[in-house]
């Protein structure tokens, strides 16, 4: 398995050198700065690219291996194959990487709202923070912050009673808090960031899409992508909702086994394909990750590799360290490595540690949330151990 590093760019404040030094090969990125929609240029990726891949004399050679995201626009997820304009610019982005020998795309069909999460900085018993998905608290921002139509339906009577006394005893810092958090898109996001009233405007925008016709333009698009994906030698891996339920009224598609097997079964091009994220389907205690994980191995082309731990109302939940949690990461690894063995370099799983506490030196200066230097380091250097533990033993 090849380890790799999540990089937002030049302007990010982990440099290219921090990659090396946390002992990753490839590079997992994007190009950020493209609005939404918009088609990335064979010279845009290929100048991104060489600051990547050009390393200084003494260096190691790092690779931009994969993408992620080539952002899916509103209007695929809302009218699937019907948005042929904005499906073309998508193919030709996806055109510009394979020019530039780029070939595993990491996407996500989520409407209105990317991964979502109520909490950045939640304290753990260490003194390091998280991130945490919070139902009480989500269900203050629904009902009283954004004030959605009919939010009312999806929570009970003891939800509605604790979120109203939740907002009332919140400050306006709070509330501002809680709204930028969910509303104003989180990094590497593939959604805007939104108003309340553009918030409310996207989401009556949605009145009458069902998870039957949401997964519908999900196989529209992709009977559109994937003869040119196979042609160019190109995998798409589609990343799991995040957390893998609906929200806001909005059905969610990539969520559970099944889900997958469906989307397979309706498309099944050899580029159809899955990112692996432990922490997004270890959400579900339903989900059991390396049954997942042996069944679709031959669509696995790229992994997040986190974990979670599931709160006492089976709804809340907070990023864990990656050994701890409710993942048993280890037989995880075990599934990926055996399918690995069986691939050559080239197709190797390229995996990377997703997400990672706030710890060290990290808590005193400006991160990027979920995606801290020292955090995601000690995942990976933990995550290796295991890989080369697992190694040993398949030798053996």
């Amino acid at each position: 398995m090849r380890q790799a590093w999540r990089w937002f760019g030049p302007k990010a404040g982990v440099s290219l050198d921090n990659v090396r030094q946390a002992g990753a090969t490839d590079v997992v990125s994007a190009l950020h700065e493209v609005p939404i929609g918009e088609a990335w240029t064979t010279r845009q990726v290929h100048e991104r690219k060489s600051l990547i891949e050009t390393a200084p004399p003494g260096r190691t050679q790092l690779t931009w291996s994969v993408v992620e995201s080539i952002p899916i626009p509103d209007a695929v997820k809302r009218t699937g194959g019907a948005a042929k304009n904005e499906i073309a610019a998508w193919i030709a982005s996806m055109e510009a990487l394979a020019a530039n020998d780029i070939r595993v795309i990491c996407y996500n069909f989520m409407p209105v709202v990317d991964w979502c999460r109520t909490e950045l900085d939640y304290v753990t018993p260490t003194g390091s923070t998280a991130m945490r998905f919070d139902h009480n608290t989500f269900a203050v921002f629904d009902l009283h912050i954004l004030q959605r139509k009919g939010a009312e339906k999806d929570y009970s009577q003891q939800d509605r009673t604790i979120a109203a006394d939740l907002y009332a005893a919140m400050g306006e810092q709070e509330i501002a808090d809680l709204t930028r958090n969910i509303a104003s898109a989180l990094p590497g996001s593939t959604t805007e960031p939104l108003t309340i009233p553009a918030f409310r405007d996207k989401l009556e925008a949605y009145s009458g899409i069902d998870a039957n016709r949401l997964r519908q333009h999900l196989v529209e698009f992709l009977e559109a992508v994937t003869p040119v994906a196979d042609d160019l030698g190109v995998k798409l891996t589609l990343h799991p909702d995040d957390p893998p339920r609906p929200l806001f009224g909005l059905p969610r598609i990539a969520s559970t086994e099944a889900d997958y097997a469906a989307l397979f079964n309706a498309v099944p091009s050899p580029a159809n394909g899955m990112c692996f994220c432990t922490g997004s389907l270890g959400v579900r205690a339903d989900n059991d990750l390396p049954k997942i994980a042996r069944r679709f191995a031959e669509r696995i082309h790229f992994s997040h590799l986190r974990a979670t731990t599931r709160e006492g109302d089976g709804r809340s939940f907070h990023e864990a360290a990656h050994l701890e949690g409710d993942v048993d990461m280890v037989a995880v690894l075990s599934e990926l490595l055996t399918e690995d063995r069986k691939r050559d370099r080239a197709n190797s799983i390229i995996f990377r540690s997703d997400h990672g506490h706030r710890m060290l030196d990290d808590l005193n200066k400006e991160v990027t949330p979920g995606y801290p230097a020292i955090g995601r380091l000690r995942g990976l250097a933990e995550l290796r151990g295991i890989i080369h533990a697992l190694d040993a033993g398949m030798r053996g």
